[in-house]
């Protein structure tokens, strides 16, 4: 486990965005991107009849349909103890394999740092 508070600023921020995200919208995950210039991209999981996307798919998609080129770094607030195979695929796509993505706990606790790749 990592402290989140030992994280550099921008990616304590986007945990916190994804950490909002979950509980805002009373989701099982949220998620955060932050992209080449430094925008960020907030979700939550998307669960309809004809749709389903975890959060950090519907993260990355928000960052393709705006215009992003590359990832920086990503985040998902999960109870789960790692980021899907789907998930780091689809930050791969965007952010090439080196791409970190950071898996924290509901409480906000960055469980794992892992490349994309």
């Amino acid at each position: 486990m990592t402290d989140s508070n030992a994280l550099d600023p921008e990616d304590r921020k986007i945990v916190t965005l994804a950490r909002s995200a979950r509980a805002r919208n009373g989701v099982p995950e949220g998620a955060a991107v932050r992209d080449e210039t430094g925008r960020t991209y907030v979700a939550g999981t998307v669960d309809l009849d004809s749709l389903k996307l975890s959060a950090l798919q519907t993260a990355v998609a928000m960052a393709v349909a705006s215009g992003a080129k590359s990832l920086e770094a990503a985040a998902v607030v999960t109870e789960a103890q790692s980021a899907s195979a789907q998930d780091l695929a689809a930050v791969r796509d965007l952010g090439g394999p080196g791409t970190p993505v950071l898996v924290a706990a509901p409480d906000g606790t960055v469980r794992a740092s892992v490349a994309a790749g």
